[in-house]
């Protein structure tokens, strides 16, 4: 080594030392951010994979993809809620209502498939706006609203489905985006292209940042992030790509579709509150709604608009149960969708009080529920037994955030 390259060496262990120090001191102050999540999601698989071995068969491994995508995607949603400290208790069977008027559009209408998802998706913005409106412009707490509209969309799930008729669905396309597969080819290279523009955005990000003269990553933590990315997904994807069918007559391989689906909603929406200024605005009204609104935001505004976002993503939600279950019932987006729904954003780090959380909590604490859920059958257990571990990680979830908020205070974060 030239004694050229030595300060530049120093330089950048010096950067890294700092930033790991900065790290830990940031952990210490209580900002966990998804930290317990995965920590979780780690000692969760092990335990799973200990006891029922089949738990890391590659016909499971994708199992939990598409048996915790609909929390999940609705779970992204309520997110922008929860970030104003509000709650959405009706996004569950608002998430049944619009499967129901795609099942109806499409069965007895005869509606194409993308005029019947179109309109459902428009179904769930529709409600999110009388929702929000009722909150911002009347005043009527969240809870009360929601609540009440959890009991309506009860009734209107049953008269779409004419109180109690299974609505099968037949369209091939809407199938396809819980029950289909992409080619094992297109699953790598859509994994090459993703981690390829992950770097060039963390290293584009990190340059812009110098060039400002703020606070950058150092190299070392931006390789350390792609690598970890490309051995997460190129491990998911190796997995996924494995013959899973047990017979030999069709072949049952590949990422299943409503994976990039879920990736593509966790970029927009980070993009959103990460890149925009009403990401910067709905964490501005979640944080402290009086000084956001003294600085000219229109909290009103943003209050309507993450309600839309909630019902809009419970559509999505919706669409992803029915062709999942390949039809519609009185029962579709009921009975534990709204509690998972909810679990899975606490549990992956979105706070209850506002003001703290990311769309990738949502995909954290999805998989939480998911591994839960999907481990406890595997070792046959009940559904009480099911409920009780999911709502005791839940209430463990909202204690860490509570003491990490008060650690926050206690040091001059919060």
């Amino acid at each position: 080594m030239t004694t050229e390259t030595l300060p530049k060496q120093e330089n950048a262990d010096s950067a890294l030392g700092s930033h790991v120090r900065g790290y830990i001191e940031r952990v210490r102050g209580g900002e966990l951010g998804a930290l317990p999540a995965v920590f979780g999601l780690i000692i969760l698989c092990v335990v799973f994979a200990v006891l029922r071995p089949s738990f890391l068969s590659a016909l499971n491994f994708a199992n939990l993809f598409t048996q915790g995508a609909a929390v999940a995607v609705i779970a992204m949603g309520l997110i922008f809620v929860l970030l104003l400290g509000e709650i959405d208790l009706s996004a569950g069977f608002a998430s049944g209502v619009c499967a129901a008027v795609l099942a109806v559009l499409l069965t007895f209408q005869g509606w194409p498939w993308y005029l019947a998802v179109l309109t459902a998706m428009v179904t769930g913005a529709v409600i999110g706006l009388v929702l929000g409106s009722l909150v911002a412009k009347l005043g009527i707490p969240s809870f009360v609203v929601t609540l009440a509209a959890f009991l309506a969309f009860q009734g209107v799930v049953l008269l779409l489905v004419k109180n109690g008729t299974n609505i099968s669905i037949r369209d091939e396309t809407i199938l396809a985006v819980a029950n289909k597969n992409v080619p094992p080819a297109a699953g790598w290279i859509a994994t090459a292209v993703g981690v390829a523009a992950y770097a060039a955005v963390q290293f584009v990000q990190a340059r812009r940042r110098a060039a400002r003269g703020l606070v950058a990553a150092p190299m070392a933590v931006i390789a350390a992030r792609v690598a970890a990315l490309a051995v997460i997904a190129g491990a998911a994807v190796y997995m996924l790509n494995l013959e899973r069918s047990r017979t030999a007559i069709v072949s049952l391989k590949g990422v299943p579709i409503v994976v990039p689906l879920i990736v593509i909603l966790l970029i927009v929406w980070t993009f959103v509150l990460r890149r925009t200024a009403y990401g910067r605005h709905i964490y501005a009204v979640g944080g402290n709604a009086e000084a956001a609104r003294r600085a000219g935001i229109n909290v009103d505004r943003i209050r309507i608009s993450a309600f839309v976002i909630c019902s809009f993503m419970a559509s999505i939600g919706g669409i992803i149960a029915a062709s999942r279950a390949n039809s519609v019932d009185p029962n579709t987006g009921g009975s534990n969708v709204l509690l998972f729904a909810v679990g899975a954003a606490v549990i992956g780090g979105t706070s209850l009080f506002g003001g703290k959380g990311r769309a990738l909590d949502a995909v954290l604490g999805g998989a939480v529920v998911a591994v839960i859920e999907n481990g406890m059958g595997l070792m046959g257990y009940s559904a009480g037994v099911k409920f009780v571990v999911t709502g005791s990680v839940l209430l463990l979830a909202a204690g860490v955030d509570a003491l990490s908020r008060k650690r926050s205070a206690a040091t001059g974060r919060g």
